[in-house]
């Protein structure tokens, strides 16, 4: 390789606290802009933060997940620039002791086990937002305030690839432990992107470029894709890649300039004067990890060993906490962890995909889908039948398996005289095809088979439809 990529992440991760991180205003997304602020959060001259205990909480709590080191004393800071969403011209964020620090997240990518180091997380306040209009830009403030954590990467991803599977594990991580609900759409979860490139064998990293504006982790993997190809196209042409901020284009697929940064900005921190020194001890850290639900790489194993599913299929199922969920309630019905497991690597997720949903949102339930399956089991339907009927019509109709099969009329024919006439109707039909199993083309078979299947209307049970053309197929 001509050039070796460098990346470091910075995610913002609203923390599910019903009021802000230093004033008792609730929050809801989607309220009337400008109506859950107060003094406080408006900056007003002469108000007085006070941390919300919630939000330390579980801010300690994502860090011990993320295998970080809890600091015995943190302490907050005023970080110092005027943007027209934040009225007090300072956020209150950590610089010199965050709450947390050293930690690392484990990940694959391409085959290949990574240990990606988790440089610090930190407590701070969100920012408002800033809506945009043809000749304006309005201002909403319900935002500003609320508490976030800053989870902060070193350099250690080295693709596009590598960054989409690090924010997808970091996410699947944070909805286990129900501190967020990171949904990107909403700004619960919110990524930035730091990447440089340099010549293969260089002990310096090349000039760091930052990418903003990306509202998907898709949109993160091609925002870095195509700025891996900007900055090698630059520097084989004889140019030199500049630091300086980046955006995201999500319509045209490519990053523009925002602002140059060939200095780093001086946000003139200094401690936060209105709050004290914040420690925790290690009684508190303690209580806290022990109450730590089964993280995924454990839930992984545990499917493994538990239910003797393949690395692949327990990596799928525990990619998400209301997957991993599902399989269990379901399997617990059925007793039949493979099968399960099919399904919803299978059939289920096709559904999901082709309707853009997620597990929770597909209107089966666990007893729904079990029920199905275990119609398909008891031989009262066929497999495909299943799959590319009932299904879909579960999710469009929510009524049950059995209710859609009497009313499709889609009760499987076991019956073996009545599946043997068809098999001869078939053969009959069909000399061409039964000449060349003879002369030894045994996959013609399968044709056969889906000439009966065909016939039937899809209802033939198609182990006995084999069955029985095997036995009539040996007399021609």
């Amino acid at each position: 390789m001509k050039y070796q990529t460098t990346i470091g992440l910075e995610v913002h991760v609203q923390l599910l606290t019903k009021t802000k991180a230093f004033c008792g205003c609730r929050i809801d997304f989607g309220a009337k802009a400008n109506t859950l602020v107060c003094p406080v959060c408006l900056g007003m001259p002469g108000v007085l933060p006070v941390l919300n205990e919630e939000a330390f909480r579980l801010a300690v709590k994502t860090a011990l997940a993320l295998n970080c080191h809890i600091a015995s004393s943190t302490k907050f800071d005023r970080k110092n620039y005027f943007y027209p969403d934040l009225p007090k011209n300072f956020q209150i964020s950590q610089y010199d002791m965050p709450l947390s620090y050293d930690g690392y997240l484990n990940i694959e990518t391409d085959g290949e086990n990574q240990k990606i180091r988790i440089k610090r997380a930190h407590l701070e306040e969100d920012a408002g937002k800033l809506i945009h209009k043809t000749n304006a830009s309005l201002v909403d403030f319900n935002r500003c305030g609320i508490a976030l954590l800053e989870i902060v990467s070193e350099p250690d991803i080295t693709s596009a690839n590598g960054a989409y599977n690090y924010l997808s594990k970091l996410k699947n991580i944070l909805r286990c432990l129900a501190v967020s609900n990171c949904n990107m759409e909403e700004g619960s979860l919110r990524c930035d992107a730091n990447i440089s490139i340099k010549t293969a064998g260089e002990k310096a990293l090349g000039v760091k470029v930052e990418i903003k504006n990306m509202n998907s982790f898709k949109a993160v993997r091609q925002a870095l894709e195509y700025e891996i190809e900007r900055q090698k196209e630059t520097l084989d042409g004889g140019g030199k890649v500049i630091q300086e901020t980046r955006l995201w284009d999500q319509d045209k697929l490519k990053t523009f300039s925002m602002r140059s940064k060939e200095e780093a900005f001086d946000y003139r921190y200094f401690p936060e004067p209105d709050l004290p020194l914040f420690s925790i001890s290690e009684p508190e850290i303690k209580k806290i990890k022990d109450m730590l639900p089964e993280l995924p790489d454990k839930q992984k194993k545990r499917f493994i060993k538990d239910y003797g599913l393949s690395d692949y299929d327990a990596g799928v199922l525990t990619s998400d906490k209301k997957l991993a969920d599902y399989f269990e309630e379901t399997n617990d019905i059925l007793k039949n962890p493979k099968v399960v497991a099919n399904w919803l690597t299978g059939p289920v997720f096709k559904e999901l995909n082709r309707r853009n949903l997620d597990i929770n949102s597909l209107g089966i339930t666990p007893q729904g889908l079990s029920g199905l399956i275990k119609l398909v089991l008891d031989g009262k339907i066929n497999i495909t039948a299943a799959k590319e009927k009932v299904l879909p019509l579960m999710v469009e109709s929510s009524k049950s398996a059995v209710a859609l099969v009497e009313e499709e009329g889609l009760v499987q024919i076991s019956d073996s005289k009545e599946l043997e006439r068809a098999v001869l109707k078939v053969i009959k039909e069909n000399q061409k095809s039964v000449m060349d199993y003879a002369k030894g083309k045994e996959n013609v078979i399968m044709f056969l088979v889906g000439q009966v299947m065909r016939q039937t209307k899809g209802k033939a049970n198609p182990q006995m439809v084999k069955k029985i053309l095997e036995e009539k197929l040996k007399c021609v």
